[in-house]
């Protein structure tokens, strides 16, 4: 009985991981298809979108900003920004650790 309990719970971890990996997958491709349909042109002829060269921040709280901004999205995508679970994803809810992170 101690055995099939401790291979379900293997099992568990292991579904887990599995259903993490997916949404992550899902969201690459996503982004990926999002890439793909502006850098094929509408019609035949037309030019090729320019690529995105970010620009150097001028101020130092600019970076601050930014990173602040990808990390709120990656909240918001169901993922952890906390440091104890930092990019696992989120099953249960909001986080506290993350919301108390975003708030500072």
């Amino acid at each position: 009985m101690g055995q099939i309990h401790s291979d379900l719970g293997e099992m568990k971890l292991i579904m887990k991981e599995l259903l993490e990996e997916n949404h992550r997958l899902t969201l690459e491709n996503e982004h990926l298809r999002k890439i793909l349909k502006e850098a094929v042109p509408a019609e035949e002829g037309a030019p090729l979108p320019q690529p995105h060269v970010p620009i150097k921040p001028e101020h130092p709280s600019d970076v601050v900003g930014e990173g602040y901004d990808n990390l709120a999205r990656l909240y918001h995508e169901g993922f952890h920004i906390c440091n104890v679970y930092y990019g696992h994803l989120r099953t249960e809810g909001d986080c506290l650790f993350c919301l108390s992170f975003l708030n500072k």
